[in-house]
């Protein structure tokens, strides 16, 4: 190991680091430093199991714990930070990576700015309002209607306990500009949805040309605002929107890619969360099913590559086959009764998984891992953006990287 002090903080690299000067003696670290293709790889992230260290490029694999090998022996005081929680991953090949060694995030509440207040923003809203007072300081809402802004405000600030009327975060209209002046910002617009009573199957990838301008125009404003905060893509398709606007965002203004926009883990989509819950709906109806309530896990998109794993311990890939389709094919039952489905996606993708995230609990969200955003749990840590890793039996590590492969080829950049 090779030891450096990089902003007052120590850290550790495997291989040695041009340009820095190594420290005399090893100390405990709290970084660690590793090069990587920008665009292929976070630029920080926490990294609190050893094995990560010989994982390869990142990808999918970093999911299971049978693809990762670290090194056959550690120095002590490697040893020993991993011991105390862990070290944070530095990408040197990041403009600015030093100052990503020893960030100093904001604590306390945090502002939440929502865009679009249709239906699943306003269900959204009245979640956060009601539920997110312990980590909420206030809701900033807009949308390009004026008048449905002024409704929302006026409905969730009418939402109060009797006689304690400060219990709940305010809610306030904020202009379209206002929008990344927040802790978390999170992209709930859509350009066209499909009607109910359509033949259009997959809904979700209906909407992406349209929504794809709506979210590279957004992710050129925060670029130019120097937006620090946490990217919340909501809108479907949620995972190539996500990677649209991590892409775009790091464009100059000649087009090229330059890596001076958001970072990949400031950016997050919420779609899979309701995917969980609707395979976990399914489960307690029908008893063969019922491992998933215990032993489950969901992967993947908000959409057709959705992986539900009925187990990780006794993986079945036919029951997981059938389980995943009763949760992708859910949207299209509701849309039958004649109604649009998205009280459900508000809240469990939505609402819950955003509180989980302020929490820094274990949510579902789609991540960045090796050029895609890729739907899994994790949480967000004093260390950097964690995501579990598990041991994925062959089969089910198989559908989750075609569901990745799959995704690589949706979201090319905009010309």
């Amino acid at each position: 190991m090779y030891y450096y002090l990089v902003e007052g903080t120590v850290c550790c690299s495997l291989t040695p680091c041009e340009g820095l000067e190594p420290l005399p003696r090893p100390q405990m670290p709290r970084g660690y430093l590793f090069e990587a293709d920008p665009r292929r790889c976070r630029a920080s992230f926490a990294l609190t199991r050893p094995e990560l260290l010989g994982a390869g490029p990142e990808s999918v694999a970093w999911l299971d714990e049978h693809s990762c090998a670290g090194p056959a022996r550690l120095d002590e005081p490697v040893r020993q930070a991993f011991r105390q929680g862990g070290l944070r991953a530095v990408n040197r090949r990041y403009p600015g990576w030093e100052k990503l060694v020893a960030p100093a995030p904001k604590t306390g509440k945090k502002r939440v700015n929502l865009l679009a207040m249709g239906d699943v923003g306003g269900t959204l809203l009245t979640g956060l309002r009601l539920l997110g007072g312990d980590v909420i300081e206030s809701i900033g809402i807009c949308d390009l209607n004026e008048k449905a802004a002024a409704r929302w405000e006026f409905e969730a600030n009418q939402i109060a306990y009797p006689w304690e009327y400060d219990a709940l975060p305010p809610v306030e209209v904020i202009s379209p500009k206002e929008f990344f002046q927040c802790d978390a910002a999170a992209f709930i617009a859509s350009r066209s949805i499909p009607p109910v009573g359509s033949q259009v199957q997959d809904v979700r990838m209906a909407q992406f040309e349209a929504n794809r301008q709506i979210v590279a125009g957004y992710a050129r404003q925060a670029r130019q605002e120097g937006f620090e905060g946490l990217f919340c893509q909501v809108s479907d398709p949620v995972d190539p929107l996500a990677r649209v606007m991590f892409e775009e965002s790091n464009r100059d203004e000649e087009g090229r890619w330059d890596g001076k926009g958001l970072r990949p883990e400031q950016i997050q989509g919420y779609g899979l969360g309701v995917m969980n819950a609707r395979a976990a709906y399914y489960a307690k109806k029908e008893e063969r099913f019922s491992s998933f309530l215990t032993q489950g896990r969901a992967f993947g998109p908000h959409g057709e590559d959705l992986v539900i794993a009925n187990s990780l311990e006794h993986y079945d890939p036919a029951l997981s086959d059938e389980l995943t389709q009763k949760a992708v094919r859910a949207n299209l039952e509701m849309r039958a009764l004649g109604y649009k489905p998205y009280v459900a996606p508000a809240f469990s993708s939505g609402a819950l998984s955003l509180l989980l995230t302020l929490r820094g609990q274990w949510h579902y969200g789609s991540v960045f891992l090796g050029g895609v955003y890729m739907g899994c749990k994790n949480r967000y840590t004093p260390l950097g953006l964690e995501t579990e890793l598990a041991p994925l039996p062959e089969p089910l590590l198989r559908r989750i990287q075609k569901a990745a492969d799959h995704l690589a080829g949706l979201a090319t950049p905009l010309e």
